[in-house]
């Protein structure tokens, strides 16, 4: 890493070294953040509330994680479960994991020193890429390209761990199942820069994003480039499966797309309404389960997804208990302009 101090020796400072430069800098603020911002906070929580496992380092990393990765999930899985396109999740995670033995397998065959999430991102945003070209060129059904390319993916992954004689099987396991203890500074440093990036292009693109994924049609009337846009939106995904990869592990890392999306869309009225409540849900979910996780020794992955089950199976209830008041059933009656889930399609804003 280069310091200040060697810029201004004269130091030769072309694209690579500013990259590598920046990054460092990028990294140094993370470790500054985490120790005296987050790290300092989370300690005087703790004891306020007498919980030592919140003074931590490894917990604090873990829990900013698990609440990064409750931001970026709904933010993007909301408008795939609307497109009906909620698997993608899933397939791009099977697909990363196959990014993350092509990494493995090229740092014990060659001695390189690739990072696996790296291998992972490429592997993923290609993928994503690919299924979109499926769905558009090849005529398939997209749960059939879905399919073809999540095994595919699996497949080649377990082919490059057995090509090694089982030698990088245990490196990979933190990556199928997520772990705690394996959240380092650099893990959570990817998690917030892909919070910032997510939020910033979904914020920015937010009205196409919601037409290309309501009415296409209409979206291409409007002279508007859907093509860019879905790709865009898998994009995104790829990136927010690979975040959360980690922590979430490959099998669980798609229902943080899902569920909580799910959940929401049983009590919310627009569209917004449904990203903010999925997002209300799955930090809900994401903190309650890393505490479950610390207290009994379970799986971090399982504990969150169980707890975003639990949020769904609560507001379902809640939706089935208020459709058999009659006020609330006439007034429903009442709203033709809404999808067939319940969420309005002009994200709850009047023109």
């Amino acid at each position: 890493m280069m310091q200040p101090s060697a810029l201004d020796a004269g130091v030769p400072f072309d694209e690579v070294t500013a990259v590598l430069w920046i990054g460092g800098r990028l990294i140094d603020g993370i470790e500054w953040f985490l120790d005296h911002i987050f790290g300092a906070g989370m300690d005087v929580l703790a004891d306020l509330l007498g919980t030592p496992m919140l003074g931590y380092p490894y917990m604090q990393r873990a829990f900013l994680a698990a609440v990064c990765i409750a931001v970026i999930g709904p933010v993007v899985g909301t408008f795939l479960v609307h497109r009906e396109m909620a698997m993608i999740g899933d397939t791009l995670a099977h697909t990363a994991f196959a990014g993350v033995a092509v990494g493995l397998f090229l740092n014990s065959a060659f001695s390189l020193t690739l990072s696996p999430l790296l291998t992972a991102f490429v592997v993923a945003v290609v993928t994503a890429l690919l299924v979109e070209l499926l769905v558009e060129h090849a005529g398939a059904y997209s749960d059939t390209s879905l399919a073809i390319v999540l095994t595919g993916g699996f497949a080649v992954g377990s082919i490059l761990i057995t090509a090694t004689d089982g030698g990088i099987a245990v490196g990979i396991d933190a990556y199928l199942f997520g772990s705690l203890s394996t959240v380092s500074t650099a893990n959570v440093g990817i998690l917030v820069v892909m919070s910032a990036l997510v939020g910033s292009l979904v914020t920015l693109a937010y009205r196409p994003l919601l037409y290309v994924t309501f009415d296409a049609t209409a979206a291409r009337a409007a002279r508007l480039n859907v093509r860019l846009y879905k790709r865009l939106m898998v994009v995104l995904t790829a990136l927010v499966v690979v975040s959360a990869m980690q922590i979430m592990g490959v099998i669980l890392v798609a229902a943080m797309l899902v569920v909580p999306v799910a959940a929401a869309s049983q009590v919310a009225g627009s569209f917004k309404q449904s990203i903010l409540l999925a997002i209300l849900a799955a930090e809900f979910a994401a903190i309650a389960g890393v505490t479950l996780s610390y207290v009994y020794g379970l799986a971090a992955g399982g504990s969150i997804v169980v707890a975003a089950i639990g949020v769904y199976v609560v507001a379902l209830s809640t939706r089935k208990l208020l459709h058999r008041m009659p006020t609330v059933r006439r007034l429903s009656d009442q709203r033709p302009d809404q999808h067939r889930d319940g969420i309005e399609a002009d994200g709850g804003e009047r023109e």
